[in-house]
This record gives structure tokens, sequence and C-alpha cells, in this order.
């Protein structure tokens, strides 16, 4: 069995307001890239597990959520940090993770209180880094982030024993950004006749 913890930005931290915004496609494309490159490696089961926040860790699950179908082996964990993570929310994303906990294998918070301190977040992220065997973050160490802490806490992990610490920096996603609005805007020709 082999587990992969995805995380990165915040949905606030690159910019991205509305589901249909581009900068998404792009960020669910290389990680489904990075993701299905895992996947066809064996057919040994594959957990993704990750968080509930938004930005990275949601579009992360839905799109592995998605990729069941075609991949057998693999099976989703969405994993909170403690009791009522989302209270906070407006009702549309309050709505959108509990969909998004209906449709993935298994959810669960790591404390089961409400938050009382940032010890359930080390908690939180000690549970996933000893629970995952590699980390793939969307994440640039030279635009850090929320991001960082868990970065940091998987390099000082990695250091101690094999754990790979996988980024997708903000260089590879220019790179993608660019192979897609070309593809668009290829497609959309072609839909024109041209």
């Amino acid at each position: 069995m082999r587990r992969l913890w995805i995380t990165g930005y915040r949905s606030y931290e690159l910019s991205t307001f509305r589901d249909d915004d581009p900068k998404i496609t792009v960020i669910k494309h290389v990680l489904k890239q990075r993701l299905t490159s895992l996947l066809d490696e064996d057919n040994d089961e594959f957990w993704v597990i990750t968080g509930p926040q938004l930005g990275v860790e949601q579009w992360a699950a839905g799109l592995a959520v998605d990729l069941r179908k075609d991949y057998h082996q693999l099976k989703v964990a969405l994993m909170l940090p403690y009791a009522d993570f989302s209270s906070r929310w407006n009702a549309d994303n309050q709505r959108k993770l509990a969909d998004l906990r209906q449709r993935v294998n298994f959810s669960k918070e790591v404390t089961a209180k409400p938050y009382e301190s940032p010890d359930q977040l080390r908690l939180y992220q000690q549970f996933m880094l000893s629970h995952t065997d590699r980390l793939l973050m969307v994440y640039d160490p030279d635009h850090p982030g929320k991001p960082k802490y868990d970065y940091q806490a998987a390099q000082h992990f990695s250091n101690r024993q094999n754990y790979p610490v996988d980024l997708i920096d903000f260089d590879e996603l220019q790179e993608a950004a660019i192979e897609w609005s070309e593809a668009e805007r290829e497609r959309k020709l072609a839909e024109r006749g041209f």
C-alpha cells in the first residue's frame, strides 16, 4: 500500500476566487499528471490523503475522487485537523466540504474537539506525516505562505527517514499554463474549422 499526502496553497493565496478560474484548471492538470504517473507504477492499493482546506487540498481530493473510475486501486481520505473545521466558512464553502466528504472513501477529524489551540494543528501535521509515505505539494519556497509550515515539517521529517517531498513550484505551473493556453487556442481554432 502506498500513501500520498497532497497539500499546498489555499485558494486565496493563489487569488482564485471562482471555481472556473483557469489557474485551478492548470493546477489540477499538473496534479493529475503527477498522480497518474505514480498510479501507473503498479496496481498496489494507493491512498491520496489530504486535508479540507479551500484550494489545493480540496482540488486534489476532487481530482482523486474522479480518477477512481480509471484507477481502481485508488482510495481517497480527507482528514480534518479538528471538529467543526469549517464552522467559520460561508454556507457555500461549508456545503462544498460536506459534499466532498461524502464522495471520498474515508473522512475523519484527527482531534474530535473543536479548535482549542495550535497544538491541534501540530498534531494534525504529525498525523499526516506519520500516516503517509511521501508528500506532493503545490508550493514554491521562494513564495512562502501557509504551506511553509507543512513544508518545513516535511523537510525535517525527511531528514530522519525516507520521506520524499515533491514540489510543484510556480515555474512548473507557469510552463503548464503556457501549454494549456496553447492547447485551448488550438482547440478553439479547430472548433471553428481552422
